[in-house]
């Protein structure tokens, strides 16, 4: 089995209730690989109407999921983490031809993402409530959590199995049922993971997949549906401000994990060669089309250019291509639009003084692909520094001061990741108190781990997921009092 293998035809289906069906309309849409533009295979195409159906099963089975044993909800997330694990290879060609990402990051993804499901079945038997006396005597004050209910997800490209493992996983250990509507670029991912959960003996109807093109329409439906608790979205700050108003009539629960724009600081007594290190990691992880990936490089005016020379030579020598394609470091961008977009903010960056160390061109067709690229002395205005860039482009502008690095760093709208180079350690703790993200990585360009709250600030969204508070995401509290006589 491989690849396209995991999915066997009728799983290329919508999955509701524990059954694969058609859409009600019988409409399906191609999935595209971005290396070529070619179709890799086409799925169903729901409409509002198997979105209500998909609720259905979901609200169904939330009386009987919510009452299953803890340790039962746990074993099935643990069998399914195997099934992922054992089927490695398999998972990663799959995101690999659908999303673009090489093999070689798509495996790391696969570990990343099985990890929550394994991190969540050991949650699942640690919900607890709490007994104690009230202060004032006469009653006893109980608390008892229960899961919020069923729950939409809506889950973008760029991470076909991860984002959706980040977020069943707390769902299914706290008692939840959901819908799940995958990005229209990369679906099949979702529908495999799918698969290996039916196959782990998920009770039908906990889960259930609509794939779409008519997004919005999904999202609408279900959001103004009673039976509907919870949304997690994880996507662009603009469509995650229409779903937070949307929530707003049913008073829905919100987790939103929204744009980025972080920023890398690299200060003079960083260790450069490490810096660089962790330069290619923040920034060329999943070829910068990542929410954490670096954006801006605020690098001090003493050591930019050794930092611009050295992370030039080591983007300079990644080879683009195919991400199946052995040897390959860089797999295409998404789609035209991406490659568009970085070629404008590239171009708008030199035509206003920055200087290209390294690539700055987008190579000739077929496929969405881009030149792993440095550029130096950037202004600080430039778009592709306000901007979130989701590309291999790395943009350096220099400072003079750690107050300088601090106040460029948090003037944006963003708040999600950062990252910090120091070997001072009262500079790593001012600066990570002063800075306004969610998440700051010191020393190093890989910040995301199932142990780890997830989750930002300001237009980067609020909620966490991972972590011991992942799973508070889809718990309710109920108060109980009991007086004592």
């Amino acid at each position: 089995m491989s690849g396209l293998d995991l999915l066997e035809p009728h799983r290329r289906s919508l999955f509701i209730g524990g059954t694969w069906r058609e859409a009600a309309a019988g409409g399906r849409f191609p999935v595209l690989d971005p290396a070529d533009g070619s179709t890799l295979t086409d799925v169903a195409d729901g409409r509002a109407e198997d979105a209500r159906a998909a609720l259905d099963a979901a609200a169904g089975a939330q009386e009987s999921w919510a009452a299953t044993p803890p340790r039962e909800r746990g074993e099935v997330l643990r069998r399914a983490f195997e099934a992922i694990m054992d089927r490695a290879d398999d998972f990663a060609e799959l995101m690999s031809l659908e999303m673009g990402k090489t093999v070689a990051e798509a495996k790391g993804e696969v570990a990343y993402g099985a990890e929550f499901f394994r991190w969540f079945s050991e949650e699942a038997v640690r919900i607890h409530g709490r007994w104690m006396h009230n202060p004032a005597g006469g009653t006893r004050l109980l608390t008892i959590r229960k899961p919020v209910g069923p729950c939409l997800f809506i889950t973008p490209w760029n991470f076909p199995l991860a984002m959706g493992t980040r977020k069943i996983g707390p769902a299914v250990a706290a008692g939840c049922t959901m819908v799940v509507k995958p990005a229209e670029l990369t679906p099949l991912t979702m529908l495999a993971l799918a698969g290996a959960l039916q196959d782990a003996g998920l009770p039908d109807g906990v889960l259930n997949i609509v794939t779409t093109t008519t997004s919005p329409a999904i999202s609408e439906t279900l959001m103004a549906d009673a039976r509907l608790r919870k949304v997690s979205f994880t996507g662009s700050t603009t469509v995650g401000k229409v779903l937070v108003r949307q929530s707003a009539d049913q008073l829905q629960r919100m987790s939103m994990e929204l744009g980025g724009n972080a920023p890398f600081i690299v200060f003079e007594d960083a260790d450069v060669d490490a810096a660089v290190e962790g330069a290619m990691i923040a920034k060329m992880r999943n070829m910068g089309e990542a929410c954490t990936a670096a954006n801006r490089f605020l690098v001090h005016e003493s050591v930019a250019v050794e930092f611009a020379e050295k992370l030039g030579e080591r983007m300079g020598a990644l080879r683009v291509g195919r991400g199946q394609e052995a040897g390959v470091d860089v797999g295409p961008l998404i789609d035209d639009k991406a490659v568009e977009s970085i070629r404008s903010m590239v171009n708008d960056a030199v035509v206003a003084g920055a200087r290209v160390v390294v690539g700055g061109q987008a190579p000739e067709g077929p496929g969405h692909f881009f030149q792993p690229t440095v550029l130096l002395d950037v202004q600080s205005d430039a778009e592709i520094v306000a901007q979130e860039i989701f590309g291999p482009v790395a943009p350096i502008a220099t400072f003079a001061t750690e107050e300088e690095a601090i106040e460029r760093a948090n003037s944006t709208e963003y708040g999600l990741a950062s990252y910090v180079y120091t070997r001072d350690l009262n500079r790593t703790i001012r600066v990570s108190e002063a800075l306004q993200f969610g998440m700051v990585g010191i020393n190093t360009g890989l910040i995301s781990n199932a142990a780890a709250p997830f989750g930002g600030m300001k237009h980067s969204g609020f909620g966490r997921e991972g972590s011991f508070e992942g799973i508070e995401e889809y718990l309710e509290t109920t108060y109980v009092a009991l007086p004592v006589s």
